[in-house]
């Protein structure tokens, strides 16, 4: 898989998570039910975790290995409140919400690669 196809990949599934977790967590997290508004929030989120997130983990480095990793629960929701942030379309009441929400797209995103994986095996 080239890099724009994994890129494309990465997009798909932030997308998709967002869209779960704003599902699933009600009025903490709005995007005005257009889907334009969650394509978009997922292309900024694909975008945040290819170039931020990797200087994040690298900076909370000390943090991640004393909680034995559970501190990425934490990155991984301060990179879903940055995409708040940056596009404000998508709301997002508190950092609770955000943790929650990245922990929603991280099981969407394992779900999505193990499928994929388990097709690339059969073939």
């Amino acid at each position: 898989m080239n890099g724009i196809s994994r890129f494309a990949l990465r997009w798909f599934v932030s997308s998709l998570g967002l869209w779960i977790a704003a599902g699933l967590l009600g009025n903490t997290i709005t995007y005005q039910s257009q889907v334009r508004v969650i394509v978009i929030a997922g292309f900024i989120l694909a975008l945040i975790n290819v170039f931020i997130r990797p200087l994040v983990v690298i900076l909370s480095l000390p943090a991640i290995l004393l909680s034995l990793g559970l501190f990425m629960v934490i990155v991984n929701g301060f990179m879903v409140f940055l995409v708040s942030k940056f596009y404000p379309s998508l709301e997002i009441t508190n950092f609770g919400a955000a943790i929650l929400a990245g922990m929603i797209i991280g099981l969407v995103n394992y779900l999505v690669s193990a499928i994929l994986e388990g097709k690339e095996e059969k073939s």
